[in-house]
């Protein structure tokens, strides 16, 4: 088309999206583009504003690696990704929160009452619960994919000292539902800073925060997947997440016991004799739409 005009570039990229293309993608890429051109138009963007965005998405992809996921960290920072959660949590379930860009596929098998704390120095903390329907009942043989920080506020993937699945698990629950497990007290950390997500944080004057937490990926036949976190109601950084991941349904209490009141059938009974820190959460999923 000859007659292209920064009044009329957005309805002629739509003229041009094939017949036949996929309903949902027509809708995006049309709501994308118009956005994108919107923003452009708003902002008068000037060339070298532009090639500083190109140059960011370049720096991005040069950092990407298979551990460090810095196009997930910008979506995390800027909100988009919490946004996507906030927009598919279902109200009488669990929130869902952020991934993160830390996940680590394949963790060990981690059984119900097992212990994620090994050698490592810090509080003990027991953390249990029941994975349960909406109606309340439990869901058994659900699988928890749980992993964290260690006490230096590194997950494994950032440290060459730990292996590759230090504070990573994998939980099948029994009938009851019911899952438990021992691990240190997680810490509050910093997401990488060194890159190109860093300098969107110190150009917008934020700091790079997360206050501390559990990563839960939750899965069962015939209910929704579930990925969030809790975090604990004393943490300082609970209300300035940098990835805006916390909901009121995620904060939970840290409540400090005796060593006499550890639990039996725990991989560490018998062995705590100091007081440990106990929370307990239950998961609620939400049932697939057919």
């Amino acid at each position: 088309m000859r007659n292209v005009t920064k009044d009329n570039i957005t309805d002629v990229f739509k003229g041009y999206l094939a017949d036949d293309m996929a309903p949902r993608t027509r809708e995006v890429m049309s709501a994308l583009v118009q956005h994108l051109h919107d923003f452009a138009r708003e902002t008068n963007l000037t060339h070298d504003e532009w090639r500083h965005g190109i140059a960011f998405l370049q720096g991005c992809a040069a950092v990407e690696t298979e551990d460090r996921h810095e196009f997930v960290l910008a979506s995390d920072v800027l909100g988009l990704s919490s946004l996507v959660d906030m927009l598919h949590s279902q109200d009488d379930a669990t929130s869902s929160s952020v991934l993160g860009p830390f996940h680590v596929s394949g963790a060990p098998p981690l059984a119900v009452g097992g212990d994620m704390k090994r050698d490592f120095g810090g509080p003990v903390l027991l953390a249990e619960g029941v994975v349960r329907d909406t109606d309340g009942n439990p869901i058994p043989n659900a699988e928890i994919d749980i992993w964290q920080t260690a006490p230096n506020g590194l997950y494994a993937s950032q440290d060459e000292n730990q292996d590759t699945y230090s504070f990573h698990g994998l939980m099948t629950v029994g009938v009851d539902g019911r899952y438990a497990f021992t691990t240190v007290k997680p810490v509050e950390y910093t997401v990488p800073s060194d890159g190109p997500v860093g300098e969107i944080l110190r150009a917008c004057g934020r700091h790079p925060w997360r206050p501390s937490h559990l990563h839960y990926i939750v899965k069962a036949p015939g209910f929704r997947t579930l990925v969030t976190e809790i975090f604990p109601d004393d943490d300082p950084y609970l209300d300035e997440d940098t990835v805006f991941g916390v909901r009121e349904d995620l904060v939970m209490t840290y409540v400090e016991k005796p060593a006499s009141e550890f639990p039996d059938g725990m991989e560490l009974s018998g062995k705590i004799d100091a007081p440990f820190l106990n929370v307990e959460f239950d998961v609620i999923l939400a049932a697939e739409e057919n």
